[in-house]
């Protein structure tokens, strides 16, 4: 086996990692709410997320996935360098913002990766415009609204159903409930976020199908960015599930603590707003980001309590990090690229 197809194989081997880093950075987003409401101890909550993080790969298609392959960047100039750059800058912000505690999205980090590799090989045009960036980046406020809007009735709502309810009665009763919320929470979150990495992974099969026609090996042939094969998929959903039972505890303390106070009626709302929003997202092939949809939900749990009931300080600086995500990554992909060309030619 030549040098070049091991390098192809490590590239995999890389993005995998990614999405490993991808489940610890992102677990907040499944088990932050149902920490901080003590409803599970923090280790039977990863399991709980990273369980259905991985059931997902039964329940969902790959329209995310097939949408990364192709409608990022022009699949025609995507080489070996292009995804290991853009998984390098991607990698490195999803270290930093975990680092700070901040709930970056993931899956910006890794198409602004993608697209900053891709424009440094040859310029703005590497760019595949519209394709998937008009939803990608209206979804960046259309989805944390869109969580925000529905955990704000959802809690106006079920207020007023149970107003003559006991409250010991509502707090067991939703305890249970959030059991079910936090893992559609986490299957939504296992579907979107892993098909990320399918693509990428499906693009660099496709890019270098010359390279990888003289292994005989079926499984690596990728004749068309439309399919995904099958052993692609279940890697992705069993790095991402490890990922999430590794943990991401700085980010847990932001979302489940520090903006604001969760009790499990609040939870449940927060995740169910959540999971409809990612699973409305997964169904038309958008890649959401889960971070965004669950921050905005919890906002929205704690703006229905009452205004003041959410540090909006603390709001502020996670939109901020959400604002610099993509150019950041795109950026640190640019010079990975250039560095990588330069060694390895």
């Amino acid at each position: 086996m030549d040098s070049h197809i091991l390098f192809i194989l490590a590239i995999i081997v890389i993005a995998l990692l990614f999405d490993f880093i991808n489940g610890f950075h992102d677990s907040a987003n499944s088990i932050a709410t149902v920490v901080s409401t003590r409803v599970l101890s923090p280790t039977a909550a990863v399991v709980w997320a990273a369980a259905f993080n991985f059931i997902a790969v039964f329940l969902f298609g790959t329209a995310v996935a097939r949408s990364i392959a192709k409608g990022i960047v022009d699949p025609s100039i995507v080489d070996a360098n292009v995804v290991l750059a853009g998984l390098l800058g991607a990698i490195a912000w999803n270290l930093i913002t975990w680092w700070a505690g901040l709930p970056s999205s993931s899956s910006h980090a890794l198409i602004g990766g993608y697209a900053g590799a891709a424009i440094a090989k040859v310029g703005i045009g590497a760019i595949v415009w519209p394709g998937v960036w008009v939803r990608t980046l209206i979804f960046i406020v259309v989805s944390p609204v869109l969580g925000m809007a529905i955990a704000f009735l959802l809690v106006v709502g079920l207020s007023w159903l149970l107003r003559r309810s006991l409250p010991r009665k509502v707090d067991r009763g939703f305890r249970l409930l959030q059991l079910v919320s936090a893992a559609s929470m986490s299957l939504s979150h296992g579907s979107n976020d892993s098909q990320k990495t399918m693509g990428i992974i499906v693009g660099l099969l496709f890019a270098e199908q010359a390279s990888l026609q003289r292994v005989n090996v079926g499984a690596l042939h990728v004749t068309s960015p439309d399919h995904v094969p099958t052993w692609v998929v279940f890697a992705a959903y069993m790095a991402i599930a490890f990922g999430t039972m590794a943990g991401g505890w700085r980010i847990v303390k932001t979302m489940g603590q520090r903006l604001t106070k969760l009790k499990p009626f609040g939870g449940f709302c927060a995740e169910t707003a959540g999971a409809l929003t990612i699973s409305l997202a997964s169904h038309f092939g958008i890649p959401v980001s889960t971070t965004h949809t669950i921050t905005g939900a919890i906002t929205g749990v704690g703006a229905a309590q009452r205004f003041s009931a959410v540090r909006w300080g603390i709001a502020g600086r996670i939109v901020w990090a959400w604002i610099l995500t993509i150019p950041a990554a795109a950026g640190m992909a640019g010079l990975a690229y250039v560095i990588v060309h330069a060694v390895g030619g």
